[in-house]
């Protein structure tokens, strides 16, 4: 058996799929492409994946090609789209010369469509707007976005105790500002009788990591109308799975932001949907670009709780995707997990980049048939090697892959075009309406108000009966009250008021 005849056979026998299955492209041995077809089983979609290479190696492209063979499937998909190149998928692609020939040299027909998508955005861009609200973070993840140490935590879980024991929704940022300065300067001894003393020192840290966050633009993210996971679940009257494309390209230097978001809509997405154990293919893909930006600011903690995730929400049915630069950008934590790795070429300007070649070659399965750390450096344009996992849960043998190209548009929308998918897009009206409705702080805000009128009528009363019983002294009582109204101890009266409120 020549060769190439083995390696055709050991490719086939590697990727073959009894159930359904998404072609990737065209085998490649020794720099001829194949009509070997590259397959990834729908079901083992769900084990999450690794697409990297160097810029214009075609990731990109990659990342639309799963897309839409996803969609094609049924399966609704979750871009992240950090650099704003992907939402041409929403119209058909224009059939060129090199494109057909590219497919007729790996033996796959090419097609042009277009693809249902929704334009998603957490910022003042156009489209639907994505929020949550502090009470569905959680004390424990609210603190680990805030890379808050155990102290603090324990006060953010006795503040989130404060407000559920006393119905004081946590909506917005500005809520979970009041109270805090609440604890701390007004109702201190009522939290110190019921939860025990809180340092302002740490009551003070904590305001100023909020205040970090609100400054990537988290006061716009934090609120309500709450994102619900259904509305990313579907699927058009075609059977397409919608692709839903979150524009980030105003984020890019809001890292803190960008990693909140991802967490809390994973945990929600974990929380929501039901476990699915062994299914035929994906309720959901996520796919999240620049995957880098999160792990190099993520703290610790931070990236624990995300390689848990990542570890816990495929038996929900749900794939995620990391695309980024070079492997080395993911935590060996989260790339242990990820059962496809699709890898395009990188380049090696110095000795540093040779010696994260060699590593990023010790990660892929070793080949009779390829020089992996050479290959790397190689790889043609729109070529990658691919290793993925079959039906049973086994890597399938490394196979340098001419991928596919896409059907749809490989360009961005313009700005009308955009228009027109937001103008049609019922979600778009559903999120559209900013809701302020009454939470903890307007309540402490009513709550201290009262508290002072009502002080302030107290010593009224007192010095009115005074100034009875003294009438030649009236403007020297005056200026007393203005002294007592400012004085320590209408701020005590204050406190006992609103100890009494809260213990109606």
């Amino acid at each position: 058996m020549s060769r190439k005849d083995e390696f055709t056979q050991s490719i086939n026998e590697g990727y073959q799929t009894k159930g359904e299955s998404i072609i990737l492209g065209g085998a490649i041995l020794d720099g001829e492409p194949l009509t070997t077809h590259v397959k990834i089983p729908l079901k083992t979609l769900n084990r999450h994946g690794l697409i990297a290479g160097a810029t214009g190696t075609g990731k990109t492209k990659t990342i639309q090609v799963l897309s839409e063979q996803l969609s094609l499937a049924g399966i609704p998909i979750l871009m992240m789209d950090i650099k704003g190149d992907f939402s041409g998928i929403a119209k058909e692609g224009e059939e060129k010369a090199f494109i057909t020939e590219r497919h007729a040299k790996i033996d796959i027909p090419y097609n042009i469509s277009q693809f249902p998508v929704e334009l998603m955005t957490l910022s003042e861009q156009s489209g639907v707007r994505l929020r949550a609200t502090v009470s569905e973070f959680g004390p424990v993840l609210f603190s680990r976005i805030l890379g808050l140490n155990d102290t603090q935590s324990g006060v953010i879980s006795v503040i989130f105790k404060y407000c559920d024991d006393n119905k004081m929704p946590l909506l917005d940022l500005k809520d979970i500002k009041k109270v805090i300065n609440y604890i701390t300067e007004e109702g201190k001894d009522e939290i110190a009788v019921s939860y025990g003393k809180i340092s302002t020192a740490t009551t003070g840290t904590i305001l100023r990591k909020i205040i970090e966050l609100e400054q990537q633009g988290a006061d716009i993210f934090f609120g309500e109308l709450s994102f619900e996971i259904d509305d990313l679940m579907r699927i058009d009257e075609n059977g397409k799975g919608y692709v839903n494309i979150i524009r980030l390209t105003d984020i890019q230097d809001k890292p803190k932001l960008f990693s909140t978001f991802m967490l809390s809509l994973l945990a929600e997405i974990y929380q929501q949907m039901p476990e699915r154990g062994d299914v035929d293919q994906p309720e959901l893909v996520i796919f999240i670009d620049e995957a880098h930006l999160i792990f190099n600011e993520a703290s610790k903690v931070l990236l624990e709780q995300i390689e848990t995730i990542v570890k816990l929400i495929r038996s929900k049915g749900v794939g995620v995707y990391f695309v980024t630069q070079n492997p080395m950008d993911v935590p060996s934590g989260v790339l242990a997990q990820l059962g496809l790795k699709i890898q395009h070429a990188l380049r090696a300007f110095t000795a540093n980049d040779r010696q994260a070649i060699k590593k990023t070659a010790d990660n892929y399965p070793t080949s009779k048939y390829y020089k992996t750390d050479e290959l790397l450096t190689s790889l043609g344009i729109g070529e990658a090697l691919v290793t993925v996992l079959n039906e049973k849960g086994v890597p399938t043998p490394l196979v340098a892959t001419m991928m596919r190209a896409p059907m749809s548009r490989m360009d961005v929308l313009t700005e009308s075009e955009i228009q027109e998918i937001n103008q049609k897009s019922k979600l778009v009206k559903k999120y559209s309406e900013v809701i302020d409705r009454e939470s903890a702080y307007e309540i402490l805000t009513k709550k201290i108000s009262d508290a002072e009128q009502e002080v302030a009528s107290q010593q009224e009363e007192k010095t009115s009966k005074k100034a009875s019983n003294e009438p030649s002294t009236a403007s020297v009582v005056g200026k007393s009250v203005l002294k007592v109204v400012t004085s320590a101890t209408f701020i005590r009266g204050v406190f006992g008021v609103l100890s009494k409120m809260f213990k109606k």
